[in-house]
C-alpha cells in the first residue's frame, strides 16, 4: 500500500517555520536598537515584508519541489549555473561572520551560568576575548571534520528548550502585572500611542537591517511545501499562522522589554547581556532567584555550541558536495578518504579567524563588540534573500515555463514588482547597516573601524567568490 507523504497541515507548516525564525534574540537586539517604538517597526516589517517573503518561499519551494540545493537551485533553474554558483557561495560565505560571532555569544552565556552576572567576559581585556574566541572556534572547527551527530542532537533538544523559553519570557512578563498589581514599568508612558511611534530620520533607517535579519531564512521551510496536504491551500496559510505567531511574539516581546528596561536609557550592554538580566529580573519577581536566568544561560551555551558547530558544517556541504568544477577549483572540492572537505575547512578557518582576531584592532570593550557582531551580521547575512527575490522575479518573468501548485499571486507582472520590491528593500537595509550604530565621530577610531569592516567585509567574500571560477578555469586547462 502506498503511504501518503502529504501529512503536513497549515499548523504543523507554521509551528516548524516559526522554530527556525524566532528566538528571544530578535526581541532584545532589535529593542536595544529602538527602544519601544520597534513595536511599530515590527508590525511594517511584517506587512510590508515578511508576508511577502515567506508566501514567495512557498512558490518557489512548490515550483521546484525536487530540488536540493535550495535557492541556488531556485537560481540554476530560472537563470544560469554560474549565477547558482555565486547563490550558493553567497549562501555560505555569509555565515563566516556568523561563526566569528558564536564563540562570544558561547562565553557570555558560560559567564552568566557560572558568575550570574555579565563581569565574566566584560573584565577580559579585549586580547583575551579574541583569543579565547579563536580558541574555542579551532576546537569546534576540528570536532566538524570528525562529525558531530550527538551534538547536533542535544542542540536540536537545546534549540527547543531556547524556543520555550523565549515564549515563557513573554508570558512571565506579561504576566507579572497581574500577581504584583503595584508593580513599575521601567519604560515612562506605555499606555500612550505616541510612546510607539518610530522618528522616521537617518538614524532609524540604519537599524532596519537587523529586523530583515530578524525575519529572514523562511527559505529553510521551501522543502516542506510539497509534504502538506493541498499545498495551494494549505501552505499560504501556514505561513501567515507563521507571521501572526512572529508579530505576537516579537509585539508582546518588545513590550515585556518595554516594561523591564527604560526605553529612553537603554544599557550599553543589552545586546550582550540583555536576555540573561531579563529572566534575572522575572526570577526576582516571582521569587524563584537566578533559577530563570541559569536556565536559559546554560541551554543558550548548548545551543550556541550545536549552532557554531551545525554551521560550519552544513554550508560547507551545500556550497562544495555537488560544486561544479566550471565554478570550483579542484583544490577546494578535495576530500579526504573519509570524505571531509579538508580545505573546505581550512577556508573557513582562515575567514573566520581573520574575523575573530579583527577587534584588536579598533575595538575596545565587550559591549561594543557584540553590538559591532550582531551588525556586521545584519549587513552581510541578508545578502543571501537577495537571491530568494532574484529567482521569484525570474520566475515571474518566465512564468510559462514552470507549473506551481501553490501560487502567491496568479499575475506574474504583480509577481514580478513584489520580488523587486523585496530585493531593493532588502539591498537598501544593508547599505544603510552598514552606518555604525554609535555617535557621529570622525575623530573616533572605533567608529572609523566600525564603517571600514562593515564595506570591506561584504566586499572581500564577495570578491573570493567572483576569483574562484577565474582559479578554477585556470586549472582546468592545466
Amino acid at each position: 500500500m502506498e503511504t501518503n507523504t502529504k501529512q503536513l497541515r497549515w499548523t504543523n507548516i507554521g509551528l516548524i517555520a516559526f522554530s527556525m525564525v524566532w528566538g528571544l534574540g530578535n526581541v532584545v537586539n532589535n529593542y536595544a536598537q529602538q527602544g519601544i517604538s520597534v513595536v511599530t517597526s515590527w508590525v511594517i516589517i511584517l506587512v510590508l515584508y515578511f508576508i511577502p517573503y515567506a508566501l514567495i518561499v512557498g512558490q518557489l519551494g512548490s515550483t521546484f519541489k525536487d530540488s536540493r540545493g535550495g535557492v541556488s537551485s531556485w537560481i540554476e533553474n530560472t537563470t544560469t549555473k554560474k549565477l547558482a554558483f555565486y547563490a550558493a557561495w553567497t549562501y555560505w560565505v555569509v555565515h563566516i561572520p556568523y561563526l566569528a560571532q558564536k564563540p562570544q555569544g558561547i562565553l557570555i552565556a558560560l559567564g552568566w551560568a557560572i558568575k550570574r552576572d555579565g563581569t565574566f567576559v566584560s573584565d577580559m581585556p579585549m586580547q583575551m576575548v579574541s583569543i579565547l574566541s579563536l580558541a574555542l572556534f579551532l576546537i569546534f572547527l576540528y570536532l566538524s571534520t570528525k562529525g558531530l551527530s550527538t551534538l547536533k542532537v542535544i542542540g536540536g533538544l537545546a534549540g527547543t528548550a531556547m524556543f520555550v523559553m523565549s515564549i515563557l519570557f513573554i508570558l512571565l512578563a506579561i504576566g507579572a502585572p497581574a500577581i504584583h498589581s503595584n508593580i513599575e514599568f521601567a519604560t515612562p508612558d506605555m499606555n500612550k500611542l505616541s510612546t510607539y511611534i518610530p522618528k522616521f530620520n537617518f538614524s532609524y533607517f540604519t537599524t532596519i537591517s537587523m529586523l530583515v535579519f530578524a525575519v529572514g531564512g523562511a527559505e529553510k521551510i521551501s522543502p516542506y511545501v510539497n509534504q502538506t496536504k493541498n499545498p495551494a491551500k494549505e501552505f499560504p496559510k501556514g505561513m501567515i499562522f507563521l507571521a501572526s505567531m512572529v508579530g505576537l511574539s516579537a509585539i508582546l516581546g518588545s513590550i515585556a522589554m518595554g516594561m523591564l528596561f527604560a526605553s529612553n536609557n537603554i544599557p550599553d550592554d543589552l545586546m550582550a547581556n540583555g536576555a540573561y538580566t531579563a529572566f534575572q529580573k522575572l526570577g526576582a519577581y516571582y521569587g524563584v532567584g537566578n533559577l530563570l536566568m541559569i536556565i536559559y544561560a546554560l541551554t543558550n551555551t548548548v545551543g550556541q555550541i550545536s549552532a557554531l558547530a551545525f554551521s560550519i558544517d552544513a554550508p560547507l556541504k551545500i556550497l562544495l558536495a555537488d560544486a561544479d568544477p566550471m565554478f570550483v577549483p579542484a583544490w577546494l572540492r578535495k576530500k579526504t578518504a573519509k570524505g571531509t572537505l579538508k580545505n573546505g575547512y581550512l577556508l573557513t578557518g582562515i575567514l573566520v579567524s581573520i574575523l575573530i582576531l579583527l577587534p584588536i584592532l579598533g575595538i575596545g570593550s565587550m559591549q561594543e563588540l557584540v553590538k559591532w557582531m550582531m551588525n556586521l551580521n545584519s549587513v552581510v547575512m541578508p545578502l543571501r534573500y537577495l537571491w530568494v527575490f532574484l529567482a521569484y522575479m525570474m520566475l515571474n518573468k518566465h512564468y510559462k515555463n514552470y507549473t506551481s501548485e501553490y501560487k502567491f499571486v496568479k499575475n506574474p507582472k504583480i509577481g514580478f514588482a513584489i520580488g523587486l520590491w523585496c530585493f531593493l528593500f532588502t539591498a537598501f537595509a544593508c547599505i544603510l547597516g552598514i552606518v555604525p550604530k554609535m555617535e557621529f565621530d570622525l575623530t573616533s577610531k572605533a567608529w572609523w573601524f566600525q564603517i571600514i569592516s562593515n564595506i570591506l567585509t561584504p566586499v572581500v567574500l564577495i570578491l573570493i567568490g567572483a576569483l574562484l571560477p577565474i582559479i578554477a578555469k585556470r586549472s582546468n586547462k592545466k
